[in-house]
């Protein structure tokens, strides 16, 4: 069983910057970031191999956002710039113990609780 626990959400203008935080009880094969928006599914955002030698990353967020890991302090971050009234979202922490699909919501078996990301206009 793994504990994911997310932080740093808040309010921020359009081109201001966040930094996600997400602390695992353990280290994991792969960690990941996913967000949902009001009405919307839950999409893909970034993920990382245990390693950090790999990075996965939704299109259209390629360049704005960077995820990167910790495992000394079993941590996993999202750096978010540039950030835009679309990017407002409940964003989940995801992690699994096997080989998968990076992309795909149903791959990863552990969730944190979420962390509200708001950005205005």
């Amino acid at each position: 069983q793994v504990q994911l626990v997310e932080s740093g959400g808040g309010l921020v203008q359009a081109g201001g910057s966040l930094r996600l935080s997400c602390a695992a009880s353990r280290v994991t094969y792969a960690m990941g970031w996913f967000r949902q928006a009001p009405g919307k599914e839950r999409e893909f955002v970034a993920a990382i191999s245990r390693s950090a030698t790999s990075t996965y990353y939704a299109d259209s967020l390629k360049g704005r956002f960077t995820i990167s890991r910790d495992n000394a302090k079993n941590t996993v971050y999202l750096q978010m710039n540039s950030l835009k009234p679309k990017d407002t979202a409940v964003y989940y922490c995801a992690a699994r113990d096997y080989f998968g699909s990076w992309y795909r919501s149903q791959e990863y078996n552990y969730w944190g609780q979420g962390t509200q990301v708001t950005v205005s206009s």
